[in-house]
């Protein structure tokens, strides 16, 4: 029989303690930062639901017209503003860096362009408003009729 080691014991009671509670703070974040911020688009667009993966694309600039054959334009705020991150992780599932090297790529190779940067809320909300095929991202707060609001599934 192997003698108990209390020094043994004791530190793996604690991992496994802060690997609950490391857990528990994850799910607690998320949940309060999920659904501050609505996808947005041009009121001429006439989708009202878009699919994750479809999001994806077109924020990663890979999906370049709307179903009826409009040119889409992506709006994005800068990398470090907390709205652009809360989006890029939640609704993109990346971080800003990543999104920013794949731009950089299709920008640097001639592939493809990135998207346009907008350095506030309101500049987002003027450019999606008065530019046809426009996509972003704004606070529920923001949101009114002169743009659409999407629905991703």
């Amino acid at each position: 029989m192997t003698p108990i080691n209390k020094n043994t014991t004791g530190t793996a009671c604690r991992h496994v303690l802060l690997a609950l509670l490391l857990g528990m703070l994850s799910s607690i974040s998320v949940a309060r930062a999920d659904g501050h911020f609505e996808v947005v688009t041009h009121s001429a667009i006439n989708e009202r639901n878009l699919s994750s993966n479809s999001l994806r694309a077109i924020f990663g600039m890979r999906q370049r017209a709307w179903p009826d054959g409009t040119p889409i334009k992506v709006f994005v705020l800068a990398d470090d503003m907390p709205l652009h991150n809360s989006f890029a992780k939640e609704k993109l599932n990346a971080f800003p860096y990543q999104l920013r090297q794949a731009w950089d790529r299709l920008v640097f190779s001639g592939t493809g362009q990135a998207p346009t940067k907008v350095s506030s809320s309101e500049g987002m909300f003027d450019q999606v408003a008065s530019t046809p095929g426009a996509i972003g991202y704004l606070e529920k707060i923001k949101v009114n009729g002169r743009i659409n609001v999407l629905q991703i599934k």
